[in-house]
């Protein structure tokens, strides 16, 4: 176990100006807590929090973290208290432990909606300061190296949770070793063969290939040497994680893999970066396709490298990282690279410098003690690219939606790579590889991934799901009140798009249902012969146990309210006037109350006077109106129809000769009455359904097909209900302009010669 000395040493080498006393005092504090605490493995607690803290010196982190790693247990797990924690150590301090221990507190190895309401209260946990998730990153990686000593199933459960989550936070926050352990640790429980078979290979290879490897790295340092410039060439193996990866992506065997072994070349400068690159291609060959400029468009955990493969010494082929010292410190260090010391202070204190308070990403900073507020990183944290992907993220939790679903977009965001476009001023988005232009659309602004209906990629129109690719340059054409389709959500790549998409689908269906809740309740108002504002029913809206008139209204639309119980709540005595009007009005519902109270009565889906009240106009289901059409043949423009409110579909429109309406003949509240109300000038397709009985012989299909395309009609599916030796009944669903279009169809197939009955099908 690491003495208290030696801690100090180890700050000492990064940080002269080291706090001896702080680190000194939470050392001895943390070891009494403890006590004789014991681990899994038998070694003394207090072992723990000790290597997390030397974890986190390795990170060159600032001594206010490195004595919460030491405390981060002491309130969970022993006597210590926060006020206690406040007393000895100070705010920021104790501030960093709370939100530890609250991270502590959490299941995350749990079911997946625990899951994902803990990753939640995780990431807001660490929003307001990232050095407690670097700590909690720490204290996760030594418990994946101690992990052999926990029991098999806990033990598998807390593999699956750091590759999931933990693993891909390091890579995000831009700290690569940690992210390559924590995934090789895992991987170990999860496919214990496929990691020993791995590292079996990894040692032949490194045994086999030894003096080719040190000749190469050689020949690397002798050439740029000559060319008179300092660099330090270093080897590297793939760890078996990374391999069994791009095994399983690329679909290929061991024997293929071509990078195996990589070589990483540091220099002093952003210019030596780019001679070594044109040096090395002009000694080797460079294999065609892999080359990356992470240096001119780094990623989005500020990693910075060229990347480059040649065929080097003993026609080898050798992958090449290229970058200066600098960007090597925050390819190791990631976001920590920020909290490196300038002149003793470490940058996260480096904020304040007046008495005053000023807004900063929305918080109060109070600076009159010198000292950043507690709790808050200092500048170059909130600049790196890391820190703001973070930032991005827990703005998404104010967004709504479900816990499953930020899971869903968090774990979107986590495990892509990217690929790099452009607006057509200039301006990059960084996206996912995968991405399509509807991801490009929500990346440069909410609005306009809502109201996007195409794209210009490279100059060309295409669909908004074109997928992208590096370099293209991407303009969204959009159009005032669009709205988005809700398959969108099945094409996109990013959770800031999917959450868009779900959001502005919740918001119109709400609006839908809303629209016809309002209808429907002004009709029950209409045929009780009671006036109807929304402002009458504010006035009652706890009774109905809801929040607005805008919540009443849609869950009366959804059929969660009934207009009854409204029309009740608005007017009190509306039962007493039904008792009144005898028994046969209360079992007829409102047909009978119009009936009692003299009003005239009008069967749904019969045309209207004007002394009648007018039917919901229907216009299909891009109307103002939630609307879908009968299951079995749907229903057409030209035929007397009639509304079915049914929840979860709102208004299900059904020809008014449907057998499938007998069975809603003891649910009269659910009948609306409704109307066609089609632009000629705008024709829309509708469903409808046929049953074709045809010859069994060659080209019958293409004929039968050929009648309905003729026709423009769309085809939706073909089925062949019944097979026989002499002819096929096949059922096909059509989208048809109205009944006399699918009429027509109808009349031209009865007349083909291969054709032996047509008809359509309604339920």
């Amino acid at each position: 176990m690491m003495r208290q000395y030696e801690l100090v040493e180890r700050v000492a080498r990064y940080n002269p100006g080291v706090d001896e006393g702080l680190l000194n005092r939470a050392y001895v504090y943390a070891m009494r807590a403890h006590g004789a605490q014991k681990r899994a493995s038998g070694d003394p607690y207090f072992s723990h929090p000790l290597e997390v803290a030397g974890i986190l010196t390795d990170l060159h982190l600032d001594d206010a973290t490195i004595a919460a790693a030491l405390l981060h247990d002491t309130v969970e797990d022993t006597e210590a208290t926060h006020a206690e924690i406040d007393q000895l150590f100070g705010m920021e301090i104790s501030q960093l432990v709370d939100g530890l221990t609250k991270i502590d507190k959490l299941d995350l190895v749990s079911k997946r909606a625990t899951q994902a309401e803990n990753l939640r209260k995780l990431l807001m946990a660490i929003a307001e300061d990232v050095r407690v998730l670097l700590v909690k990153l720490a204290d996760r990686l030594h418990n994946m190296r101690t992990l052999d000593f926990v029991k098999p199933d806990k033990r598998r459960r807390i593999a699956e949770e750091t590759m999931d989550i933990y693993a891909p936070l390091a890579g995000r926050m831009g700290i690569q070793w940690m992210r390559d352990e924590l995934e090789d640790l895992a991987f170990q429980v999860l496919q214990p063969d496929v990691h020993h078979m791995l590292s079996a290979r990894l040692e032949e290879l490194s045994v086999s290939n030894g003096t080719a490897i040190r000749d190469i790295e050689q020949a690397l340092q002798d050439k740029l040497s000559h060319e008179m410039i300092a660099a330090e060439v270093t080897s590297r193996a793939k760890r078996p994680f990374s391999i069994w990866r791009k095994m399983e992506s690329k679909a290929i065997g061991f024997e293929q893999l071509s990078d195996i072994y990589g070589f990483r070349v540091l220099v002093d400068s952003e210019e030596d970066c780019y001679r070594v690159v044109g040096i090395v291609h002009r000694t080797w060959p460079m294999v065609p396709g892999r080359f990356k400029d992470y240096i001119s468009t780094p990623k989005e955990n500020d990693y910075r490298s060229i990347h480059t493969t040649v065929v080097g010494p003993h026609h080898q082929r050798a992958e090449l990282q290229i970058r200066t010292r600098e960007m090597h410190e925050v390819a190791e260090y990631g976001v920590a690279a920020h909290a490196f010391y300038k002149d003793g202070v470490p940058v996260w204190d480096c904020h304040a410098t007046s008495s005053n308070s000023e807004m900063i990403n929305g918080h109060t900073e109070s600076s009159g003690n010198g000292r950043a507020r507690a709790g808050r990183p200092g500048a170059g944290a909130e600049t790196s690219r890391a820190f703001q992907w973070l930032r991005r993220l827990i703005d998404t939790l104010g967004q709504g939606g479900s816990p499953e679903e930020f899971l869903d977009n968090t774990k979107l965001e986590l495990f892509q790579d990217q690929v790099f476009c452009f607006t057509p001023k200039g301006r990059l988005i960084a996206l996912p590889r995968g991405a399509t232009a509807i991801d490009f659309a929500y990346a440069v602004h909410t609005d306009v991934g809502n109201t996007a209906i195409s794209s210009k990629i490279n100059g060309r129109l295409g669909p908004l799901m074109s997928e992208l690719h590096n370099g293209d340059e991407v303009e969204i054409v959009t159009a005032a009140g669009q709205t988005p389709s809700s398959a969108w959500e099945a094409l996109v790549a990013t959770g800031k798009a999917r959450a868009a998409i779900r959001r502005a689908t919740r918001d119109s269906a709400r609006k839908q249902y809303a629209g016809l809740g309002r209808q429907i309740l002004r009709r029950a108002c209409e045929r009780a012969g009671k006036p109807y504002s929304d402002e009458l029913l504010q006035a009652v809206i706890s009774r109905l146990g809801q929040a607005s008139v805008e919540d009443a209204l849609a869950a009366l639309g959804r059929s969660e309210l009934n207009a009854s119980d409204v029309l009740q709540a608005l007017y009190p005595d509306y039962r007493k006037e039904l008792v009144e009007a005898g028994p046969q009005a209360r079992d007829d519902g409102w047909f009978g109350l119009r009936k009692a109270m003299g009003l005239k009565f009008k069967l749904p889906g019969t045309s209207s006077t004007d002394d009648e009240p007018t039917a919901l106009p229907i216009r299909g289901v891009d109307g103002d109106l939630p609307v879908t059409f009968a299951p079995e043949g749907g229903a057409l423009p030209g035929e007397r129809i009639v509304g079915i409110i049914t929840p979860g579909k709102g208004i299900v429109i059904y020809p008014i000769h449907s057998e499938a309406l007998k069975q809603f003949d003891d649910a009269s509240d659910r009948w609306i009455d409704v109307r066609w109300d089609t632009n000629p000038d705008k024709l829309a397709r509708f469903p409808a359904t046929i049953e074709v009985r045809a010859l069994n012989e060659p080209g019958t299909l293409a004929t039968v097909a050929q009648i309905i395309g003729d026709q423009n009609a769309n085809i939706d599916n073909i089925s062949v209900s019944q097979r026989r030796r002499d002819f096929h009944d096949m059922r096909i669903d059509l989208e048809v302009w109205n009944l006399k279009h699918l009429t027509t169809i109808l009349a031209l197939l009865k007349n083909c010669k291969v054709v032996n009955r047509a008809r359509r099908v309604l339920g």
